[in-house]
Order: C-alpha cells, then structure tokens, then sequence
C-alpha cells in the first residue's frame, strides 16, 4: 500500500482552477512519474495576468489546449500569442459545448461522463497520439495541458501518462475525483445554475474513470501502450515516452 495523497501535487495560481504537478504519482515496480516537467489546469483563460506571469516565471514553456477550435476561439487563450511559449490546440472535443444542439452534448443528456471518455478515446486515438508527441518533443521547461475545468479532456490524458508508468487503478481514480473537490469553487454556482439535466457534467464522480478504466481493460487488455501503438505511435516512440516521465 503506498500513501499516494493527490493533495502533494497541487499548485495554485490565482484564478487558474484545478492545477497541479503530474509528478510524484508512483508507478510499478518502484517507477515514479517524474517531477518538473508536465503540468494539468483547467483553461489559463481563468488566470489573472498575474498568474500567466507566474506559470512563465514557474517554468511552463508549452501550452497544450485540449479545447475545441470553437472554445479556443470563443473564450481565448493567453499563451495563444505568446512569443516565448509553444502553443499547440490539439481538440479533444470536436463541435462545440456551448451550442445546444452539439451531437455530443445531446449524448451528454442520456450517458455519464465515462460513456463520453470512452468515445473519446475510441474516436480520437490519433489525436491523443499528436498529444503524447508533443510530450515527447518539447523537452524544454514544463508542458501544460488543459481543458476547460482540467477534469475531462485533461483527465483522460492524466490517466494514459499514468497507466504507462503501471499506475494503479485505484491511485488513478483518486487523482481524477479530485478535480471537482480542487475547482468546487467555481464549479458550484454554474451547477446550481443548470436548470437542465447536465449537472453530471461539471462534477467527476469516481464512476467515470471507472468506466474508462475498464474499456482499457477489456479492449487494451490494460495497456496505454498497446492503445497509443493502434492509433498510429510507433513502440520507440512510447518508450521513449515512458523513460522520459518515468523516475
């Protein structure tokens, strides 16, 4: 039994929810994803200017966003046109959120948010892939990946990068639960205010990356690897992922 405690990873910026080091969480056979180099937040649009100096200042020299060309375009993104940062908007989430009448939201309305992680992940292998790549060639200070709420999108990446290091299930779930608990602040009142039955969306109930876990498990046979490698990764490319976050 190991004392994983996602609490050890948490870092705060103003205004910028749900942000934290991936470092630290332990692996098999002693691995411990290393420290130093990938970040997870929800969207730095949330930030004051204050806390886009300070991520800078902490190192963050890649942006990844996850966000979906209508979200990027929408709501913005300060490292968008930052000429010291690496800017990448690699969509996890391919129509847009805001719109009532998006297919994925309509999907949202009968299914769980782990029905959602498995079709993403079922539809978007490629695209996880490009992630994973960015990972592997921005070598240089730290890569942040985000979302909206950091929870999501963000949290299926987290999960992958964990599984490669032979995470357990168990330590998984918990740092994905978490993120309601660390963005419950701005997360509340925009759930109060849903009138509709798309509450569900905005927390991270344990049972979604349940879900996840288990289409791994009965598809991939639990393996990041092997899923990462049928959506186009070669083997010496998600070895060299796996020696480069592993400690």
């Amino acid at each position: 039994m190991n004392n994983y405690n996602p609490d050890d990873q948490r870092l705060f910026f103003d205004d910028l929810i749900n942000c934290r080091e991936l470092g630290g969480m332990p692996g098999a056979n002693g691995v411990v994803f290393r420290k130093g180099i990938l970040l997870r937040s929800g969207s730095p649009q949330l930030a004051s200017d204050k806390a886009f100096k300070e991520l800078k200042e902490f190192g963050v020299k890649t942006v990844i966003d996850l966000r979906s060309e209508a979200e990027l375009c929408n709501y913005g993104n300060p490292f968008r046109d930052d000429k010291d940062s690496n800017f990448y908007n690699i969509p996890l989430f391919l129509g847009d959120p805001d719109a009532k009448t998006d297919p994925t939201m309509k999907f949202l309305e009968t299914h769980t948010m782990g029905d959602f992680y498995v079709l993403m992940v079922q539809e978007l292998g490629p695209r996880i892939v490009e992630v994973m790549r960015v990972f592997i060639k921005e070598t240089d200070g730290y890569t942040l990946f985000h979302c909206a709420h950091g929870k999501d999108r963000t949290g299926v990446i987290a999960a992958l990068l964990y599984m490669l290091i032979g995470a357990s299930h168990e330590d998984i779930v918990l740092n994905y639960k978490v993120s309601y608990e660390y963005a419950k602040h701005f997360l509340d009142p925009l759930i109060e205010a849903r009138v509709d039955n798309m509450k569900h969306t905005l927390r991270s109930d344990a049972d979604n990356m349940v879900t996840l876990l288990k289409f791994f498990d009965d598809e991939y046979d639990s393996s990041a690897r092997a899923f990462l490698e049928h959506h186009g990764m070669s083997s010496s490319e998600v070895t060299e992922l796996i020696n480069r976050i592993s400690s």
